[in-house]
C-alpha cells in the first residue's frame, strides 16, 4: 500500500466520498475501517460487545446490534473529524461483514421469530448428521441449514411463520439497503455452494426440499435464502431509512453503493491476500480458523473440514474451531488485576503483550502443562459444550513462560488436529498468512503457529486490522471495477476447470494495488518448536478425556440458575 498523502489531500478525498467504509461485527468487537481507494487505512471506530448465554443458547440481541453499529459508526466519524477536520456525509462504497453462519429467522413482516442463534451453538447434532449423510457433503453444526432443519425436526412453533433466513451480515445489510442478498462466501456457510455456478447447489436444494416434504409442508429453501452475489457486484444502495438507522444525527446521506455482505472468513482471506488457489490464512479471534483455497475438490468428506468459498466463489477448505483467543485474554485480565493489586496498574494491551511474550521463554513442549480453551463446544473434538481447563502433572514445570506457551498452544491445538486432516488429503499450500489481534504482539503467536502447522507463517502490517479492513477493501474493489458492475453467479459460470475470472481480477487488485508495497514478515517453523508442539499435541489429544469429564461433571452457573 502507498504511504498516506498529506492531510489536505485525504481531507479532500473524504469530502468527495472517494473512500470505502467497511464495518465488521465480530464476536467481541464491532469495528469500522475507512480506507482510501487503494486500501490504505484512514480512520477507524469500534464498539465492544459480548454474546450472552440465554439458557443454553449463545445469542446477541438485535437491539445490541443496532446500538453497537451506531456507536461504532459514531466513533469512526469522530476519528475522521479529529484526523482530517471534516465530518463525512457519504462514501464511495460501503460493506458489512460479520461472524458467519448461525440462524436468523424472520416472518413476512421482518420480525425476528426466535433469538439469534450464533455460530457458537452446538445444538444441531441430529440435523447436521442427517444432512451430511443425505448430501454426501459435510454440514457443520453451526451452518444455517443445520439450524433450520433442526427447527423442523423439533417441530418448533416458529417454523410455519418463517419467511426468510439470513446471517448477521445479511441482516445488517438488509437494514441498510433493503436487499435480501449475501456474498457467496457467507452464503456458503448457509447452504452448500456450487463453485461452477457461484450459487447454491441446485441438486442439493432439491434433495433438501424433498426430505423436508416428508415431515411437513414448507416453502422451498431457495425462497427463504438470500440471493447470492460475488465480489465486485453492486449489492444495493444505502436507503434513507438505513442511513438514519446507522447515523441518527442525519449527517449521512443515502445512495452509497454496497459491496455484497460477507462473513468474517471471506474478509480474512482478503485481509491476508489469500484468495487464489494454494494460498491460505489463519484468522484468530474469539474463534480460530484456517482457510485454504483449493485447486480441486477434496477426495473424501471429513467432519473436521468445511467446504466454503472465497468472496468470488472458489472452493475453500475451512478448519473452523469454536474457541480461539478468549481464554488468553481472560488470563491476561487476571494478571492485570494482580499488577493493580501490587500498586502497578497497566493498560490491558500492555499486560497482554508482556504475558504473551513470556511464552517465548517456555519449554518447547510447555513444560508438561496442559490447557483447553473450550469456553463453548468444539465439534472437531466431538464436544457439544466446553469447560476451560488447566491441568498439570506433579513433575511438570509451572512457570509463567510455560503457562503462557501452553495457553497459546491451546489456542492452536484443535486447529492443528484439523490441519493434519487437510495434509492427509495432499492439499498444497504455497503461502499461509495470519491475522487477528493476537498477532499484533510481534513474533510470538506467529512463531508458535508456524510450529503448530509446521509451515512458514506470514504476517502483514495490517494483521491487527482484521476483517473490518478486509470488507473495506472489498468495498474499494467495487469502486475499482466501476459502480454498477454486473458480474454475478449467473454470468460468472465457466466450464469445469476454467479459471474464475472475477477471482483473477480480485487477486490482481490485491496484489498490484493493495499489497504491492505491503510490509510482510515471514517466520519459518523452528525445528525445536515443531517437536515440542508435537509432544504437546499428543498430551492434548490424550487429555481430551479430562475435558469431557469436566463437561459432564460441571454445569455453568447460568445453566444451574436457569
Amino acid at each position: 500500500m502507498r504511504q498516506q498523502d498529506d492531510v489536505s489531500d485525504l481531507r479532500a478525498a473524504v469530502i468527495a466520498g472517494e473512500t470505502a467504509l467497511g464495518i465488521e461485527l465480530g464476536s467481541t468487537r464491532i469495528k469500522a475501517c475507512l480506507v482510501a481507494a487503494d486500501g490504505t487505512p484512514l480512520a477507524s471506530g469500534s464498539h465492544a460487545w459480548e454474546n450472552q448465554l440465554d439458557g443454553r443458547t449463545w445469542t446477541y440481541s438485535l437491539d445490541a446490534v443496532e446500538a453497537g453499529m451506531r456507536e461504532c459508526y459514531a466513533q469512526l466519524v469522530a476519528d475522521v473529524e479529529e484526523r482530517y477536520g471534516v465530518r463525512p456525509t457519504t462514501f464511495g462504497a460501503l460493506g458489512v461483514s460479520a461472524m458467519m453462519h448461525g440462524y436468523l429467522a424472520f416472518d413476512a413482516h421482518d420480525e425476528l421469530l426466535v433469538p439469534f442463534r450464533t455460530w457458537r451453538n452446538t445444538s444441531t447434532g441430529p440435523a447436521a448428521a442427517e444432512l451430511s449423510e443425505l448430501f454426501g457433503y459435510n454440514i457443520p453444526l453451526r451452518w444455517s441449514v443445520a439450524h433450520w432443519y433442526q427447527a423442523v425436526l423439533d417441530d418448533e412453533p416458529h417454523v410455519p411463520d418463517v419467511a426468510s433466513l439470513t446471517t448477521l451480515a445479511g441482516y445488517v445489510h438488509r437494514r441498510l439497503t433493503g436487499r435480501h442478498v449475501l456474498g457467496v462466501g457467507d452464503a456458503s456457510g448457509m447452504f452448500p455452494v456450487d463453485p461452477e455456478t457461484r450459487g447454491y447447489d441446485r441438486r442439493l436444494l432439491d434433495v433438501f426440499d424433498a426430505r423436508v416434504a416428508t415431515r411437513r409442508e414448507a416453502p422451498k429453501l431457495e425462497e427463504l435464502l438470500p440471493e447470492v452475489l460475488v465480489a465486485g457486484q453492486e449489492a444495493g444502495r444505502l436507503t434513507a431509512d438505513g442511513a438514519a438507522w446507522l447515523d441518527p444525527t442525519g449527517s449521512l446521506r443515502p445512495g452509497v453503493p454496497f459491496c455484497p455482505p460477507e462473513g468474517d472468513a471471506g474478509t480474512g482471506m482478503v485481509a491476508t491476500n489469500a484468495v487464489v488457489p494454494r494460498t491460505g490464512n489463519v484468522s484468530a479471534g474469539t474463534s480460530i480458523f484456517a482457510m485454504v483455497v483449493l485447486e480441486r475438490p477434496l477426495a473424501s468428506v471429513h467432519h473436521e473440514l468445511d467446504l466454503v468459498t472465497t468472496p468470488t466463489g472458489d472452493l475453500v477448505a475451512m478448519v473452523h474451531c469454536n474457541n480461539g483467543a478468549s481464554e488468553l485474554s481472560a488470563w491476561a485480565g487476571l494478571f492485570g488485576e494482580v499488577a493493580a493489586a501490587l500498586g502497578t496498574p497497566a493498560a490491558a494491551d500492555d499486560v497482554f503483550g508482556a504475558t504473551l511474550r513470556a511464552a517465548l521463554d517456555g519449554d518447547a513442549d510447555g513444560g508438561g502443562l496442559l490447557a483447553y480453551n473450550y469456553l463453548s463446544g468444539e465439534p472437531i473434538t466431538g464436544l457439544e459444550e466446553g469447560r476451560p481447563l488447566f491441568v498439570r502433572t506433579p513433575d511438570s514445570r509451572l512457570t509463567l513462560a510455560n503457562f503462557m506457551r501452553t495457553q497459546v498452544y491451546s489456542a492452536f491445538g484443535t486447529l492443528a488436529l484439523g490441519m493434519r486432516v487437510l495434509a492427509g488429503e495432499g492439499v498444497g499450500i504455497d503461502a499461509m498468512f495470519a491475522h487477528g489481534g493476537i498477532f499484533r504482539t510481534e513474533g510470538v503467536a506467529q512463531r508458535l503457529l508456524a510450529a503448530a502447522i509446521d509451515a512458514p507463517v506470514t504476517v502483514g502490517r495490517t494483521a491487527g486490522e482484521g476483517g473490518a479492513w478486509g470488507i473495506a477493501v472489498l468495498a474499494a474493489f467495487l469502486l475499482a471495477r466501476g459502480e454498477g458492475a454486473t458480474t454475478g453467479p449467473a454470468d460468472a459460470a465457466e466450464p469445469a476447470g476454467a479459471a474464475n475470472p472475477v477471482a483473477l481480477e480480485l487477486g490482481a487488485y490485491l496484489s498490484e494495488r493493495v499489497f504491492a508495497s505491503a510490509e510482510l514478515a515471514t517466520v519459518d517453523p523452528d525445528p525445536a518448536d515443531v517437536t515440542g508442539f508435537a509432544t504437546y499435541l499428543e498430551r492434548y489429544d490424550a487429555g481430551l478425556a479430562a475435558e469431557r469429564a469436566a463437561v459432564a461433571a460441571l454445569r455453568p452457573r447460568r445453566q444451574e440458575n436457569s
